[in-house]
């Protein structure tokens, strides 16, 4: 049976390890290989892993998602802007043209319980960051195995790490929206989808899963 949830929030802090700025042990097991997420099989529920920035008083909540399909459980978890009365999204804070870490703070992290297609990008089991190019019609999707950076830091390491990237064309919603919203459609026998919403801008990528 197929389940749809969504989180709106999250564990204490102290009880989460930090992705951002882990232990120089972990932070050397974690890219010593470019395949190490895949390696690293995520639990039956994963669970959001946030930096050691305090979750209280974030401007930007933490947030997560989830949805199960089939074998598969898939969670995002990503900081939430609001908009507050300016044009992000084209405007100097998300330029047209230029990467975003598609969320606040920490990179948007997508885990995965089982193999699955994302846009067409093939996603081993594993734990992987999406950041994103926005367009005026069109959006560039980036998936990369590089977790344990700081969201904006979307350097020459993190880029090698990159298991694929796809081009989806860009909708309108039928209302202002005013927070950063990640969601999955419900899932059918043929998948599902992840949604991206803000402003006036939707963006959305097919989820197809492979099996064990």
């Amino acid at each position: 049976m197929w389940i749809l949830k969504r989180t709106l929030s999250v564990v204490p802090a102290v009880a989460l390890l930090a992705l951002v700025h882990p232990p120089a042990a972990a932070a050397d097991q974690m890219t010593s290989s470019p395949a190490s997420a895949t390696a690293a099989l995520v639990e039956a529920d994963p669970e959001c892993e946030p930096s050691d920035m305090p979750l209280e008083g974030r401007a930007s909540p933490f947030d997560s998602t989830s949805v199960s399909v089939g074998d598969a459980v898939l969670k995002v978890c990503y900081g939430r802007p609001s908009a507050r009365g300016r044009t992000m999204i084209g405007g100097e804070h998300v330029p047209f043209g230029q990467l975003w870490r598609t969320g606040a703070n920490e990179p948007t992290t997508l885990h995965v319980t089982a193999p699955i297609s994302l846009g067409g990008i093939h996603l081993d089991p594993g734990s992987y960051a999406i950041y994103t190019m926005p367009g005026g019609e069109d959006w560039e999707i980036f998936v990369s195995r590089s977790t344990d950076h700081w969201g904006i830091q979307i350097d020459e390491d993190v880029r090698a790490q990159e298991v694929g990237s796809v081009t989806v064309p860009r909708e309108r919603p039928d209302e202002h929206v005013e927070t950063f919203t990640i969601s999955f459609t419900p899932p059918t026998a043929e998948g599902t989808e992840m949604v991206m919403e803000w402003e006036h801008f939707r963006v959305r990528l097919p989820v197809e899963v492979h099996g064990g």
